[in-house]
This record gives C-alpha cells, structure tokens and sequence, in this order.
C-alpha cells in the first residue's frame, strides 16, 4: 500500500491529460509518474533509504509533486516545517525528527547559512540543480516502470506540524494508509471526478486530485500569506483556464472576490466552490455566489487531524438558519461526512478523558441542541502524534477505537446538522453565564462594514474586537451594540488589523489579541 502506486496506475490510465498546471508549464499525468521515477533514482543515489526521513522546502510546484511522489515511491517520510515559524522552531523540530536528508529549492539552502541545524542534517539535496556539498533533484524523465516500495497502510509518508495555535506544535503523521482514506473521505466531500479542472490552493488536497484523475492549477499567487495575495493574476490564470473548481481558504476567496467586484469579472467558469480551513461565515458565501452564479457554493468543516469532518451547501441554509445566527445561535456547518462519527461530549477541554468503554461514550454524547465539545472518529482521522506527545489531551480511547477531541465547541441540532460555536478554549465564561466566540463573531458578521471580530474576556470583562471595511462609518461599531444586546457586551473596541493565524490568514489568534488588549 503507497501512495505512489495509485499515482502510477492512475499515469497508466490518464497518460497524456494534463496533470498539474503552473504558471506557463504544464506537466502530464505519465511525465508527472515517469519524473518522480527520475527523482527517486536520483534521492536514492544520493544515499536515501526506505524508512528515513528527508525535510522538503519547496513552495507548491510541479518541482515538489515530482520530488514528493518520488520520496513516496522510495518509502522515505516527507517532513515539512513552516519556515516562517523562526530558527528555534525549526531547530526544535529538527532535533525531535532528525531528518537524513534536507531537500529543497535553491533559496532555501541559504538558510544553512544561518541555521546549524540545517547543516547538521547529513545529505543535502538541490530540487532542480545542484550547489557545492549538495546532490541534486534534476528535471528529468526515466522509466516510470522503476520499483515502487512496498509499504503497510502504517509506514508513515508525511509529517507535519499543527499551528500551535493552541499550545506546542505537534507532529502530524499521516501514514500511506491515512493518506489513501482520507482521498476516498474527499473523493465524497468534494465531489472529486476525473476530467475536472481544479484552481487549489492546499497542498494535500491536490494529491488526492491526482489520485483522482483531476488537472490541478496552481494559483499565480504566494500561498504564504492567502489574505494578501494579489489577485489579479490569478483572475487572469481563470479567465485563461476556465477550471471547472476552486478549493481554497477563506482569506484566498476574500481577496479574489473583493478583486472580481471590484474590476466586474465573473467567476462564471467554477461550477463547485468549497473553502474551509477556518470560519466561514453566510457573508463569505454569499459574495462568492454573486459572482460565481452557477456554482454550488460549499463551506466545508475540518482540521489538520480530520479533514473533512461537515460541510454545507450554501443552498442548503435556509432563512430560519440565518435568522438563528443572528441571535447566536452559532455557524451551521452541516451534516457530518458518512465517513466520520462525530459526537458532542460536556465541554472538559483541558482535561484528560478515558479510556472508556462504547457504554461510556454514549453515556458521555450530548443530545441536539446541548453545546459540548466536538469529538470525531473514522479512517481518517488523526489515531495520534508522533511518540504519542499531544495525545493524552487530545484523543479518547473507547475499546479499540480512538476519538479525536477537536477542542471546538459546538451542538447538533434536531435535524442532524452541525452547529460551530468555536474553540472550547476561547469561550467566555464569567458571573453572568457561558458565552462562546462564534455565537457573537457569526451574529456580528452579518453587520455592514463589519470585516472581522473576536469576542473575548479581558481584564474581566466582555470585550467584542472589531475590525472594520476599508471606509465603514464608525457607526457600524455602535450598531454592533444594538445588535448584540443579548451578548452583554462591555465594550467594543476598534483596531486595524485583529491577529490571525499565519497558514490561514483567517481565524483569530486569541493569545496575540490578548497581548494586544493589554497594551
């Protein structure tokens, strides 16, 4: 079971269909297979070995689909670092995993200049080149017909860290067999089918394109920083393509849109939409059906250890819907994905849970419209971190199975839907009662020339953070009060900029807003 082996067969099938589009280059599914044949020739010769662990810094390209599928085809893990996330980290990370090999493009081996955990990995590899002490990862093609390694579903083939937005990164493992159930849990989510055209923006998403027989465009853009993006080659890249889909995050859509108003062109050609990777509130798809009028508009729910878990068609919120989050009922995500159980359990965030029996947890689930904690369970479903560090508070074990704690709150309701009210952590709870974030961050959303809040306790009192529009009357932050009476709000106060994740751009990053309260 590798991964690579479903990309190989897939090359047999598809042959010359286009599989990966960047910028001017396009690369076909058998020169895509026969590459990563090229490439793993060349890690091997550079003294990579089945069950050793090679760090990657490339930005999304051909180059790194190429290098990656040709790790995979050798049995060695991926490892990948955010490399914004500063030296210590890098060197924390480094030290936990010790990497054999660092392969990556040209300008990231000039951080071995400045970095002596960098140069203490052994085998330094060049994606597309070579420099003095490196070997190198060249643009070539061979026999696709080269050895696949076998692997068992648990052979690990990618690592990677959480944000940390809730503590000390943790290290992600996703196995061959992880990443082949969550192409299938995909497949269904989004509606995967071969032929398609795809504009994505997330790098795991389009491997499952490729498993899926889908061409992949990767957006003219650095996908770095998705809420500063400039829009307008990407516009031009779909005038030019005209792909049939768009997987993105929400900031990556804000910035497209607000650019596709702003110079009146039409996102005619999409006929699916789907962004997650942080709230996604009714405004967002709202903007984004305007001007993409033939396309299902979908929100989809998930994280970096479930992904997806819910998702909702835009069609599918009915008036009493939004009526409902306007009074703070919180963000409908929709029905659960058929390849995930979730429940909702008493909020005990922060505190170790099991194991338990099945008896146990259903005594422990919430009925419809109790606020708790979300957990999920299925296929692909992160079972636990690398050496088990993170797990004791983030995973229940009910007999043979493991449960994974979301550390979002939210409830189900009478139909079966899946209600978001944000991360357990973030809740305000003070003499008057329980509050959490997106019961009053959704209802907010809804206020003209509202673009972005947060609502947090500070100093012991409930403070609601707004950000308005380029140009919104100041009164908006008055009719915020009016609107939210039910929340009791202390104060409001108005900033720039309100902190948000770096991966996402988009979700609020409750410890920097704190800070930024108290000066």
């Amino acid at each position: 079971m590798n991964i690579a082996a479903i990309l190989h067969e897939q090359a047999k099938t598809l042959g010359d269909r286009a599989a990966i589009v960047e910028r001017g280059r396009t690369i076909s599914f058998a020169e895509l297979d026969r590459g990563a044949a090229a490439a793993a020739a060349d890690l091997a010769a550079a003294g990579l070995e089945p069950g050793m662990r090679a760090l990657v810094f490339s930005p999304m390209s051909i180059a790194l689909y190429i290098t990656l599928i040709g790790l995979f085809r050798l049995g060695v893990t991926a490892v990948f670092v955010d490399p914004s996330a500063g030296k210590e980290r890098l060197a924390h990370c480094i030290a936990r995993l010790r990497p054999a090999a660092f392969v990556a493009v040209p300008r990231a081996h000039l951080m071995r200049l400045v970095s002596p955990a960098l140069r203490d990995i052994p085998i330094a590899i060049w994606i597309g080149g070579c420099l003095p002490l490196t070997a190198r990862v060249a643009h070539r093609t061979c026999d696709a017909a080269g050895p696949v390694e076998s692997c068992s579903p648990d052979t690990p083939a990618i690592v990677t860290f959480t944000s940390g937005s809730t503590g000390e990164p943790k290290a992600v493992v996703r196995t061959h067999g992880f990443l082949i159930a969550q192409h299938r849990a995909l497949v269904e989510s989004l509606a995967l089918a071969s032929g398609e055209t795809d504009l994505t923006t997330l790098p795991i998403f389009l491997l499952a394109n490729l498993a899926s027989g889908v061409t992949s465009v990767i957006p003219d853009a650095d996908l770095r920083a998705p809420g500063a993006i400039v829009a307008a080659p990407v516009l031009a890249q779909i005038a030019s393509l005209a792909p049939d889909r768009i997987v993105a995050s929400p900031a990556f859509l804000e910035r497209l849109v607000m650019r596709a108003a702003l110079t009146g062109v039409g996102l005619d050609s999409f006929r699916r939409v789907f962004t997650g990777g942080a709230p996604v509130f009714p405004g967002m798809l709202d903007a984004i059906a305007a001007l993409a009028p033939a396309a299902a508009v979908v929100a989809v729910y998930g994280s970096t250890e479930a992904e997806p878990i819910a998702r909702v068609d835009r069609r599918d919120i009915h008036a009493e819907d939004r009526d409902a989050m306007r009074r703070g009922a919180g963000l409908l995500v929709g029905r659960p994905e058929p390849s995930v159980e979730v429940r909702v359990l008493a909020d005990r965030w922060g505190t170790p849970l099991g194991p338990w029996s099945a008896e146990d947890l259903e005594r422990e689930r919430l009925g419809p419209n109790r606020i708790g904690e979300i957990v999920v369970s299925g296929d692909h479903v992160l079972a636990g971190y690398l050496d088990g560090a993170g797990d004791e508070e983030t995973k229940i074990r009910v007999g043979a199975r493991v449960w994974h704690r979301t550390g979002d709150a939210g409830r189900f309701d009478e139909h079966g839907r899946l209600w978001l009210l944000g991360r357990c952590a973030a809740r305000v709870e003070d003499e008057r009662g329980v509050v959490y974030p997106f019961a009053v961050e959704c209802a907010a959303s809804d206020i003209a020339g509202v673009r972005r809040t947060a609502f947090v306790l500070h100093q012991k009192r409930r403070v609601l953070v707004v950000e308005l529009r380029h140009g919104a009357p100041a009164a908006a932050a008055d009719e915020l009060l009016r609107h939210l009476a039910w929340a009791h709000i202390d104060s409001i106060r108005v900033v720039p900029n309100i902190p948000v994740d770096r991966r996402h751009n988009a979700k609020v990053d409750y410890p920097a807003l704190q800070a930024l309260l108290d000066q």
